[in-house]
């Protein structure tokens, strides 16, 4: 039995073909699986992207990013980053070119969006980390990235609950959460 390690795991992944409507994801050496998102989640994601100049910055959504020096490729639910920074081609896109990442939490995704990939973009020095929640119903902006590896995180954060304006200075836009939806019947779980 032949041993795998993270750049084992790293090529193995590269060359994986998940069945259609399964997004897959590598974090910090592990694939994560994840069926198509909740239309909830969708309509976030169309919501913040409207918001968002089109003319200055780049908005991808389910975009496969590169973190320098970590066994990860994350597929954020959207990547900001400035229009002139786009690179011509290319499956990944560096950590340096980009702005903000905004993850919409899901009924399953709640450790992974809050502590795994908080972790994963700060150590990426992703400038800013949006996690909107439709389960809390709030939106959690990171900023300030510091440190390396599973010791990275944000030094600030900012809870603004939906229905209230979140302003996005690093996007000089002031975002309107009053549409955001939220799932019924979940729970409300403890993060952050």
């Amino acid at each position: 039995m032949t041993a795998v390690d993270e750049r084992g795991m790293t090529k193995y992944f590269e060359e994986l073909q998940p069945p259609e409507g399964v997004r897959v994801e590598l974090l910090r050496g592990e694939i994560v699986m994840m069926a198509s998102p909740d239309l909830v989640h969708n309509m976030i994601v169309e919501d913040v992207m409207d918001q968002i100049p089109r003319k200055r910055w780049a908005r991808l959504q389910t975009q496969d990013v590169d973190i320098l020096d970590e066994a990860s490729e994350p597929v954020p639910d959207l990547v900001v980053l400035e229009r002139d920074a786009m690179p011509g081609s290319g499956r990944l896109l560096p950590c340096p070119l980009i702005t903000m990442v905004v993850e919409v939490v899901s009924k399953t995704s709640v450790a992974r969006d809050y502590e795994v990939k908080r972790s994963i973009y700060a150590a990426g020095k992703v400038p800013a980390y949006l996690i909107l929640d439709p389960v809390m119903a709030q939106c959690v902006l990171l900023t300030n990235p510091d440190g390396k590896g599973e010791g990275a995180d944000y030094q600030t954060q900012h809870v603004t609950k939906f229905g209230a304006s979140l302003p996005l200075a690093i996007l000089g836009i002031e975002l309107d959460t009053s549409d955001f939806g939220t799932f019924p019947g979940v729970r409300p779980h403890r993060y952050p």
